[in-house]
């Protein structure tokens, strides 16, 4: 799936008239293979390790013109620098580990269920949603 998201993501900014330097195709590579939630500071960090020798501000930039585009969701999580996600993926919601930051996405039919009953009660239907847990592991007893 990456080389797919790769192109896609080329084929976004190209559409938005960027031009896909060698820096900018070398964050795109890292950013189509990224399998968890990192923000622009984590992006440049994985690009620099790549030897992209790509700028933060150009991190920026490209992130901001594929939100733009359509192609990943801007996340933003209280307290925490805005992550990045395919916006290619299936619905799912997102729990936070307040101690690690660590960003775990699940599914629950009993929630979509829940949350469809309560906007239906209220006279509503659900047109968008997301749902963020901040949650911390239990302590055994």
């Amino acid at each position: 799936m990456s080389n797919d998201r790769a192109t896609q993501l080329e084929d976004a900014l190209r559409e938005a008239g960027v031009r896909i330097t060698r820096q900018r195709a070398a964050l795109l590579a890292v950013l189509a293979a990224c399998d968890d939630h990192p923000d622009a500071a984590e992006l440049h960090r994985r690009a620099e390790a790549a030897g992209a020798g790509v700028s933060l501000a150009t991190v920026y930039r490209t992130l901001t013109t594929l939100q733009a585009q359509g192609v990943i969701d801007k996340l933003e999580f209280q307290g925490e620098p805005a992550r990045w996600e395919p916006a290619d993926q299936q619905h799912h919601d997102h729990m936070i580990d307040v101690e690690t930051g660590q960003v775990i996405e699940f599914t629950n039919d009993r929630i979509e269920r829940l949350q469809a009953e309560v906007a239906a009660e209220m006279g509503y239907e659900i047109v968008h949603h997301r749902l963020e847990l901040y949650v911390r592991r239990r302590t055994r007893r």
